[in-house]
């Protein structure tokens, strides 16, 4: 087991959806609940950029700028993170939010949904191609979290957190549908539960286990190889940034608590210098 180091002071009350952005060279997080995103420049000085309601998941360009899971669609972001007033709508019931998420190799992007309550199934997995078209690809979920692709295309990698597993599917990269579910990595007998997940050049995939104090990675067979421990419990989410991609950035949480008795590193982002180089994410193709 190895151990992460804090990089800052409590800059989120739930920080999540942690993302390098490569050509600017800086880590952007949500603070999901508040409807943030957090800008972490070489200095690792937070940087806020407010939206309000909820911020989910973001994601760089192809052409320039960010798309936003905000609540119930998507919103675009100019280089500077300033909303360009253009809005993609996905659903409208209002007990449903959108949670988390990623791209796959053609740029599609992907963003799975739950709903306030945490009821069983009420959850989806939805697919916005590069002309902003939206589909549902997964139905059925919970709590939709991470969701990698091997480096082929023809593999995802995903989490429905009370499921206590990460799941396999067969990848079809030329319209984007997933097939052939199967269990990957049982957690059910791990403290804590999967949350979201990162891939590394290798294949290994990192678990940041929520109410788990840690990140575990697994290899390309799905065998626990490394732990990274850190000083607080709700464990949000990981992605390889820094020059070489080989920093592993860790978001935490402190939804829950309450104030009193939130832990004092709780909210803050950790990073642990690995041996590995991650995998690029993918820029959404719209």
């Amino acid at each position: 087991m190895t151990r992460a180091m804090r990089v800052t002071g409590r800059c989120t009350f739930h920080g999540e959806g942690v993302y390098w952005d490569e050509p600017r060279q800086r880590l952007l997080l949500v603070d999901m609940l508040a409807g943030a995103v957090v800008e972490l420049g070489p200095d690792l000085v937070p940087l806020r950029h407010e939206y309000g309601g909820i911020a989910a998941v973001i994601r760089r360009r192809a052409a320039g700028g960010y798309v936003l899971a905000v609540e119930r669609g998507f919103r675009f972001l100019d280089e500077d993170l300033v909303p360009t007033g253009e809005t993609v709508e996905v659903f409208d019931d209002p007990s449903i939010r959108m949670n988390e998420g990623g791209c796959d190799p053609q740029g599609r992007l992907h963003v799975g949904t739950m709903a306030y309550d945490t009821a069983t199934g009420r959850g989806a997995v939805y697919r916005m191609g590069p002309d902003r078209s939206v589909a549902p690809v997964l139905n059925g979920v919970t709590i939709s979290n991470g969701l990698q692709w091997s480096a082929d295309g023809g593999t995802a990698f995903y989490v429905d957190t009370p499921t206590d597993h990460v799941w396999r599917f067969r990848y079809d990269p030329t319209d984007g549908t997933f097939h052939d579910r199967e269990p990957f990595i049982d957690l059910s007998d791990v403290v804590g539960h999967p949350d979201g997940m990162t891939i590394d050049e290798e294949g290994g995939l990192w678990v940041a286990m929520y109410g788990g104090w840690a990140v575990r990675r697994f290899d390309g067979a799905g065998v626990l190889s490394d732990v990274v421990e850190l000083p607080t419990r709700d464990v949000t989410c990981a992605t390889f940034g820094g020059a070489e991609r080989s920093t592993l950035f860790i978001t935490t949480s402190r939804d829950g608590w309450g104030e009193e008795h939130a832990e004092p590193e709780a909210g803050s982002v950790f990073a642990f210098e690995t041996d590995v180089r991650g995998a690029r994410q993918h820029p959404y193709a719209g």
